[in-house]
């Protein structure tokens, strides 16, 4: 789809409407919206199309423009939801058309994109690019007939266009036909050598059909070539090296693999397996154990952890695993040989022989050989009547666990990009994955391209005004860490409230200015003691139980790194009720505080109370509708509770804000 939004982008460069001179401003925003979008910065470009629509909600361009930019951040629901957008302000906008069929094609709904690009042709009913995206959808449907004839149309007027032949290839691949897919490739190559997909194809071929690992190689090798930093490709080649006695050439692939994709779980798994063939069973371990991370319900990742735990002599972890699996896999004997000899090794005899007894109640069941290879997926080996029941057993255990993943997209890359900050793919990052932090009373901020990084609370700007402070105070969840003389500066700071206390009648905003230098200094245990002081002077200040909370959660924070166990999480809890019971207060002070709900979530999110964290949230967004971080933080919520929907839909509004992470989310739960 890269070409589509290149060839997009050219023509919206060229062809901006002008609009009356009383729209100038929004001209302006939109234009240099545009030089950002032409330049990858996508991110940049979604907050001046956001200002365009803020001002002027019924101008079509600027939601067709951000639909542009969320297509490239693959964020297709938000693009869907823009194109529908400017297509119901003008339905003459034929590129609208197209990006949204673009949209609903990469989300699995093609028949709505077909309609979607069918709408766009009748205005423009040779453009290429929309009836090729037809033709892959009609593939993708399974209407192999009307697939072929588009891409016989479009060769009629394109000849000379390679992906077209790469097009129909699948479609004759998809009807068994090598040979015609193989002319095509072919041809396709005629005219592009460095035609990337001819070459995966052609592998996948030689692969599938011919059996020929060498060959396929050497198609693999060029694509490499071509596309250096496709994580997909190396662990494709890396399943090749293996097939032909290149162990060592297979391992330094997933290695790269890894180096490009640190969280791709299929260079994990099939590293793991590696490993465990030459008995490094600890390496192994550490790359199932992140395969189990990023999906707990692996079962392949499960059943090797198990054997590892097993081999060396972690019995009940062991345990553990394997009977995860057999409850996934009941008619799997091997399983239950295995619970067996472990639960014998714990001395659990009685448990021991029951699982024996199952297990070969199991064997006994078992289909033939052939008959399991008929039923199997993939490659199957050729089926051996001779085979004992235990050695089948074993087999279809091996098929299911132990034998390497192939990844079957390598067909359809886009370009990468190298920019810096927040341009290009920024969904293709690899970020660590949490939620966005609580927001902080600091004297200091990291703003960034995007967004200021400060939030509104009304008695900070009271505060302030009132110019009591030593210093202007902030809201804000991207507190730096201050350099020696910013931190020479807070310690004076508190030697002057020090003195001026010691000579004067205190008051609660003396004690909240010192809490806040202690906090500045991360000593959380003398904030706290002023803060109580500064509460026991005016209970009925709500800045002051912010205070208060935030000292708290600082010392929280420290206690937490510093011990665990039973013990430890007891008073972890107490002190996160205590941190939510000071939010509570501000709320009940000063109820229309969307940054005291935020906080509140994120307290409930610690203490693993999602529902209330939820609602925090949601309470936070009705009083903040531009409230990225919260939107961010209910949607990876909704997703770890199998909500997909909302997540999805919540992470792509938090993008549109500005969260930069929400992009590579949505990215990882696509994959």
């Amino acid at each position: 789809m890269g070409k589509l939004l290149k060839y997009l982008l050219a023509i919206l460069l060229l062809g901006t409407c002008a609009q009356a001179q009383a729209q100038i401003n929004t001209d302006q925003v939109l234009k240099i919206g545009q030089n950002a979008l032409y330049f990858e910065d996508y991110m940049l470009s979604i907050q001046y199309f956001n200002q365009a629509i803020q001002s002027k909600p019924y101008l079509a361009q600027p939601y067709f423009y951000r639909a542009i930019a969320k297509l490239n951040l693959e964020d297709y629901r938000g693009a869907e939801e823009d194109a529908t957008k400017a297509i119901e302000l003008n339905p003459f906008l034929t590129d609208a058309w197209e990006v949204r069929g673009v949209a609903r094609q990469n989300t699995g709904r093609h028949r709505l994109a077909i309609d979607d690009y069918s709408e766009a042709l009748k205005l423009l009913p040779r453009n290429r690019q929309m009836l090729f995206n037809k033709a892959l959808a009609l593939n993708d449907l399974k209407e192999y007939a009307e697939a072929a004839a588009t891409f016989d149309e479009i060769l009629r007027y394109y000849p000379g266009f390679e992906n077209a032949y790469l097009g129909r290839a699948r479609t004759s691949l998809a009807l068994a036909d090598t040979v015609n897919a193989l002319k095509d490739i072919d041809k396709a190559l005629e005219i592009n050598k460095n035609a990337l997909n001819a070459y995966i194809m052609r592998a996948d071929i030689a692969i599938n059909s011919e059996g020929d690992y060498n060959k396929a190689l050497t198609d693999i090798d060029y694509a490499i070539k071509l596309q250096p930093r496709a994580a997909g490709l190396y662990i494709n080649r890396a399943f090749l090296r293996y097939k032909t006695d290149d162990y060592n050439g297979a391992m330094a692939d997933y290695d790269y693999a890894l180096t490009i994709e640190p969280y791709n779980m299929a260079a994990l798994f099939n590293r793991g397996i590696l490993l465990m063939e030459v008995s490094a069973n600890d390496l192994a371990l550490d790359d199932f154990n992140r395969v189990l991370e990023l999906e707990p319900d692996d079962m392949r990742a499960l059943y090797n952890r198990a054997v590892i735990h097993a081999n060396k002599g972690n019995t009940k972890a062991a345990i553990d695993d394997i009977t995860r699996v057999a409850e996934a896999f009941p008619e799997l004997p091997s399983t239950y040989f295995m619970l067996a000899n472990l639960h014998k090794q714990l001395g659990q005899l009685s448990k021991a022989e029951a699982d024996y007894k199952h297990a070969q109640k199991l064997v006994k069941a078992l289909p033939t050989a052939a008959q399991q290879a008929e039923d199997s997926t993939g490659p199957q080996p050729e089926a051996d009547e001779e085979k004992t029941p235990d050695e089948m057993s074993d087999e279809m255990t091996r098929r299911r666990f132990a034998s390497l993943i192939t990844v079957g997209d390598n067909a359809d890359f886009r370009e990468e990009y190298n920019n810096s900050a927040i341009r290009g793919r920024i969904q293709d990052r690899n970020l660590n994955i949490e939620i966005e932090p609580l927001m902080m009373l600091s004297f200091y901020t990291s703003p960034s391209e995007l967004k200021h990084n400060t939030y509104y609370i009304r008695e900070v700007d009271d505060l302030n005004a009132t110019r009591s402070l030593r210093f202007v105070l902030m809201v804000t969840n991207v507190v730096p860490t201050i350099d020696e003389a910013s931190a020479a500066r807070h310690f004076q700071s508190i030697d002057y409230y020090n003195s001026y206390l010691a000579s004067h009648t205190p008051r609660p905003v003396d004690y909240i200015g010192r809490a806040l230098d202690f906090i500045t200094v991360r000593d959380y245990g003398n904030a706290l003691k002023d803060a109580d002081r500064a509460i026991a002077l005016a209970p009925d200040l709500a800045l002051a139980y912010i205070v208060r909370a935030q000292a708290r959660y600082g010392q929280y924070i420290l206690g937490h790194e510093e011990s665990q166990g039973p013990a430890r999480q007891a008073l972890a809890r107490k002190d996160l009720d205590d941190i939510a019971q000071d939010y509570l207060k501000v709320l009940e002070l000063s109820p229309r505080t969307p940054v005291a709900f935020f906080n509140l979530g994120n307290i409930y999110f610690e203490m693993e109370d999602y529902d209330k964290a939820t609602e925090a949230y949601s309470n936070a967004i009705k009083l903040k509708p531009d409230f990225g971080e919260a939107y961010y933080n209910r949607g990876y919520i909704s997703l770890r509770n199998g909500r997909r929907t909302d997540g999805i839909s919540d992470l792509s509004k938090a993008g549109e804000l500005g969260i930069v992470p929400a992009y590579n989310l949505i990215k990882r739960i696509s994959l």
